[in-house]
């Protein structure tokens, strides 16, 4: 992936694009994708991991409830990745998200993820940057490693704006049905946006062998289509079929 600069990439759908008609192609991709999904559990062939990055208040929890919670929950899997547990840490960093990677026939989805580890780590200056691309390239590896193993792997960045991402962590405060979320650190986060973007700017170019799709985020049904259609192309790329009677 070339050199990605996220101020220069706009953070709202095309002006073109028309969202009642947009959500409508969300119902039928959805549609398509319920019937995908069977197929791929059936079928039982390949396996694909959703990675789902973004800054506090991108929306990752909602476009996992609204894509992938109307899907079969018996064959989709979500995984958040928090702060480390003590045993976790007496492993490499990579340990806790290798036995989260999906078994075939499954959609397991990252609420973060490992990029986790070259991100907050590096903004907090927890690791150096030497150690940073030490990560990266095991982070490349791994992910071939599962590409090899029959799975699709689909990385989406959800990018907010500053504005939209101040104005949603304020709303954690004033609305009741959000106030469980909010977190005080959200802000002192928020307040770190360019040492993320640089960070996340150098994920992009060097952790790129499985390319990113950088999302328009600030609203969330043009987020929503972006990552559904994205799946629905790639399972329909697989050529997926109903195995026979078993002999």
């Amino acid at each position: 992936m070339s050199d990605v600069q996220l101020d220069k990439i706009d953070t709202r759908a095309p002006e073109k694009a028309d969202k009642d008609k947009t959500k409508a192609k969300i119902k039928l991709i959805l549609e398509e994708l319920n019937e995908l999904q069977n197929i791929l559990y059936a079928e039982n062939k390949h396996a694909v991991l959703i990675i789902i990055q973004g800054m506090d208040a991108s929306g990752k929890d909602g476009v996992i409830r609204n894509v992938f919670g109307n899907l079969n929950p018996q064959g989709v899997l979500v995984q958040s990745f928090k702060e480390p547990e003590p045993e976790e840490l007496a492993h490499d960093f990579l340990w806790r998200i290798h036995k989260h990677a999906p078994a075939k026939g499954m959609i397991q989805v990252f609420n973060r993820s490992h990029y986790e580890d070259i991100l907050i780590t590096r903004v907090h200056k927890i690791i150096d940057d030497e150690t940073a691309h030490k990560r990266m390239k095991a982070i490349n590896d791994f992910e071939e490693l599962l590409a090899d193993n029959n799975t699709i792997i689909l990385k989406f960045y959800l990018h907010v704006s500053a504005k939209e991402q101040h104005e949603r962590l304020e709303e954690r405060i004033h609305d009741v049905t959000k106030q469980w979320k909010y977190n005080e650190q959200d802000f002192i986060e928020a307040a770190l946006r360019k040492e993320y973007i640089n960070v996340y700017e150098d994920c992009f170019k060097h952790c790129d062998k499985i390319e990113w799709t950088i999302v328009p985020a600030d609203q969330n049904w043009y987020k929503e289509y972006i990552i559904a259609f994205a799946l629905c192309e790639a399972l329909k790329k697989l050529h997926l079929q109903y195995p026979g009677l078993k002999k």
